[in-house]
């Protein structure tokens, strides 16, 4: 991991002040690895009636069928209280579920036990989370879909919609501005923490010019490939991972095998899938496993859970595709992560001197972004 000839690099924590803890679903049938499968849950929850649609809708204390809450922001939902809802659902929002798993989620307050609404009202095109994930190879992720996974808090890079008012140590920006003889940007910031930060989250920063574009210029290819947008990653070399061998209805299970670097779903295969890519692991948990497995485990029967697709849908083979070049291309990136030595740096001393921090408890605290009104429980306009 980057290493520094000092002990004074500032943390995250006050670098990007405003952080939320993690969602807390509170059950796990509203989510799903494919967006038809939480539409079914919902028909067949308001299809039942009296105890059984409370046991399929497992409560919990944060919520009952009679709970009354309103709209998640930028959401159009019900807002009547479960235990008398009609209609369809809203449509499902694609979330990050765990380290790399995009899956569907139905974006309904009543459905959500802690949703943290001041996470949605910035959720937009502009945005980027940072979710930390407490491991040593990858502390942090970064993602441009609402983060659900449970790891550690979630810091977005903007504190308004329209990616306005970076969520950054005030002054912070002006200060780097004046030491390194050139202003960055907050995407700017942001890639560099993504290239330079511990395990235990502090962030060297540095004054020297060529070691910042160095820096920012691997945050950037990192930032790139968790987002997963834009143009289609690719293995160096014109390497590509194909099916060898068709992936069955219900593949029953994964296996590599390292010396000819298969993927085995099945009587399926896949190739090549080069060793680092299945190896690649965030807080101890395999990536491509756990992906798998999130698509495979069989939900306990009687519950909303066990609606799932009936054989393995094609776009999750392309899905699979995309995320083993992509795990491989990131752990390529590890190398020189490690070796990304901080001469020249600015203290966290420094920054405090100069009045950047800490940073004041206003920046700690979410930014007042309402402009339209948000519908409360029953219908009624949320007072907020």
């Amino acid at each position: 991991m980057p290493s520094v000839t000092h002990d004074d690099a500032p943390l995250l924590a006050d670098l990007m002040p405003w952080s939320v803890a993690p969602l807390r679903l509170g059950r796990a049938w509203p989510a799903a690895p494919d967006p038809a499968s939480p539409k079914a849950r919902w028909d067949t929850l308001l299809k039942a009636e009296g105890p059984d649609r409370e046991a399929l809708f497992e409560p919990t204390r944060a919520r009952t069928l009679h709970s009354a809450v309103g709209q998640l922001p930028g959401q159009s939902t019900g807002t009547q209280r479960l235990v008398r809802a009609a209609g369809p659902c809203a449509e499902p929002v694609r979330v990050l579920a765990a380290p790399f798993d995009e899956q569907w989620l139905l974006p309904d307050h009543r459905l959500i036990d802690t949703a943290r609404p001041e996470l949605w009202r910035v959720a937009d095109a502009s945005q980027v989370f940072t979710v930390e994930t407490g491991d040593a190879g990858t502390p942090l992720l970064a993602t441009a879909l609402l983060p659900t996974l449970r790891t550690g808090r979630v810091r977005p890079l903007y504190r308004r919609p329209g990616g306005t008012e970076p969520n950054l140590a005030p002054g912070l920006l002006d200060h780097l501005s004046a030491r390194l003889g050139a202003r960055p940007t907050a995407p700017d910031t942001l890639a560099w923490i993504l290239a330079a930060a511990r395990p235990d989250l502090t962030v060297p920063l540095t004054d020297d010019p060529g070691l910042w574009a160095s820096g920012v210029e691997l945050g950037r290819r990192a930032l790139w490939l968790m987002r997963r947008d834009g143009e289609r990653p690719r293995l160096p070399g014109g390497r590509r991972p194909y099916v060898r061998a068709p992936l069955p209805s219900r593949p029953p299970g994964a296996h590599y095998d390292r010396e000819e670097e298969t993927l085995h779903l099945g009587e399926g295969r896949i190739s090549p899938v080069p060793p680092e890519a299945w190896d690649y692991e965030v807080a101890g948990v395999r990536v491509l496993e756990a992906w798998f497995a999130a698509r495979t485990a069989p939900g306990e029967p009687g519950t909303l859970a066990a609606i799932r697709p009936a054989a393995w849908p094609q776009a999750w083979t392309s899905e699979l595709l995309e995320l083993i070049t992509v795990l491989a291309l990131l752990a390529e990136l590890r190398p020189a992560r490690a070796a990304l030595t901080v001469t020249s740096p600015v203290t966290a001393g420094e920054l405090r001197q100069a009045g950047v921090l800490p940073a004041p408890d206003p920046a700690r605290r979410p930014a007042s972004v309402l402009d339209h009104h948000e519908e409360g429980p029953e219908g009624q306009f949320a007072l907020l």
